[in-house]
């Protein structure tokens, strides 16, 4: 008989070859290791703020494409920092952000915090005053809302303690001095510094700001403890209330 012009499908569907199941496409894995080879040549500063967002998210999406989810982001967002700090809220709003990526993002922030508070923890704060404002600016300057944090310091102006004492609203923050000077007491601590952001990113003082400073500095000297400074963080600046002459007991 004559061959069919038109050939029988075959009577089962065969299973797709098994190294191709799960593998991540030649052309990914190529660009993923020259991107990982100049990282670890040239490091951060070899890199673009898109392609270091994308060696971040190489591990949550191992198989896929992630230069375009990067871009997004940082058009979204504005920066790789902001990115890293964004609420998790926030991050789902953009297109091809799952919890696999929210958890990356959130690893990648939390090392970074406990590096810059490593660096300020059990040491005198005026000779590492810069590594001081890094911390603050780390874990305060991209935040969506206001954290209020107290850092006590022992005898020798020594970081003994770094707690957060209030969260609030984009714009306010409850603060009790009566907790903060029985804070203190109980840590023993012999000086202070207040630290608080404000998410608008402007760090100038309000009203509020000034007149809870100087409840908290009277209380605070009522028991020989020192207010040395109250820092705002703004995104990319701060302003201390010790430089402005805003210190008042």
């Amino acid at each position: 008989m004559p061959a069919s012009k038109h050939p029988q499908p075959p009577l089962f569907d065969l299973p797709a070859p098994a190294a191709s199941v799960g593998k991540t496409p030649s052309y990914l894995a190529d660009h993923r290791k020259r991107l990982r080879a100049r990282f670890m040549d040239g490091g951060a500063d070899a890199v673009p703020d898109y392609e270091l967002l994308e060696l971040v998210l190489f591990r949550a999406l191992p198989r896929q494409d992630v230069k375009p989810l990067a871009h997004r982001m940082l058009k979204s967002l504005g920066s790789f920092n902001a990115v890293i700090s964004a609420p998790a809220p926030r991050l789902r709003e953009i297109n091809g952000v799952g919890p696999a990526v929210i958890c990356e993002l959130k690893i990648v922030e939390a090392a970074a915090h406990r590096l810059a508070r490593a660096r300020v923890m059990q040491r005198r704060v005026l000779s590492s005053w810069e590594a001081l404002l890094d911390y603050c600016r780390a874990t305060m300057g991209h935040r969506a809302t206001e954290e209020f944090r107290i850092l006590f310091l022992d005898t020798k102006n020594t970081l003994i303690a770094d707690e957060a004492q209030a969260q609030g609203t984009v714009n306010h923050v409850p603060v009790y001095p009566r907790e903060v000077i029985k804070r203190a007491l109980e840590l023993d601590a012999s000086a202070l510094i207040l630290v608080h952001n404000h998410p608008s990113g402007d760090p100038t003082p309000s009203q509020a700001d000034i007149h809870m400073t100087a409840q908290i500095a009277t209380a605070a000297a009522a028991m020989s403890i020192t207010l040395h400074d109250h820092l705002i963080i703004g995104r990319n600046t701060h302003i201390s209330f010790a430089s402005e002459g805003l210190l008042h007991a």
